[in-house]
């Protein structure tokens, strides 16, 4: 069992070997200026557009949105349920539970927990969230993520009135 294992390490090693060592050696121009030659292969070293990082004294557009929802939340909650790691789970564990993905929110709430966070704001988070989520848009990400947000300050939030627009205008028969 050993040789065999030995045999096909070996042999995945010099075929490895000779992918990278033949393409450079083939050409018209010899061992460097072929069209496979290593240099061809290697990344460029230029920076993307989106990789570019902010001008001196400006930060990226989202970052400034979620340091204010982590301040607000370390302001309206006491304890371990306002700390950045525990919003931020946490937050996470209550969209993925309203959105059916159970198995990614338990994984979310095994780390939730190691983290030291209060368990019981994860249920009263989802409480508010089933209880006031009838005016959150399906299509609309923003709408969950608020909802989510606002719960998570506040599980014991009253009631917010569904939006005019959605109510619904009588019909006549003709």
């Amino acid at each position: 069992m050993r040789h065999r294992l030995f045999s096909v390490a070996g042999g995945l090693c010099a075929a490895l070997w000779l992918l990278t060592a033949a393409p450079s050696s083939l050409g018209p121009l010899g061992p460097l200026g072929g069209p496979f030659a290593p240099s061809a292969l290697a990344q460029s070293n230029e920076a993307k557009p989106a990789d570019k990082a902010a001008a001196p004294g400006q930060e990226p557009a989202k970052e400034p949105q979620k340091v204010d929802e982590f301040a607000e939340a370390q302001q309206a909650l006491n304890g371990p349920a306002g700390n950045p790691e525990c919003v931020w789970l946490g937050r996470r564990v209550v969209s993925l539970l309203w959105r059916d993905d159970l198995d990614t929110a338990f994984r979310h709430l095994d780390l939730y927990d190691r983290f030291g966070c209060p368990g019981p704001h994860i249920q009263a988070t989802f409480r508010c969230l089933i209880l006031h989520g009838s005016n959150i848009d399906p299509k609309a990400a923003d709408s969950l993520n608020a909802r989510v947000q606002s719960c998570w300050i506040n599980p014991t939030s009253p009631a917010i009135p569904a939006p005019a627009a959605a109510a619904s205008s009588p019909t006549t028969s003709r």
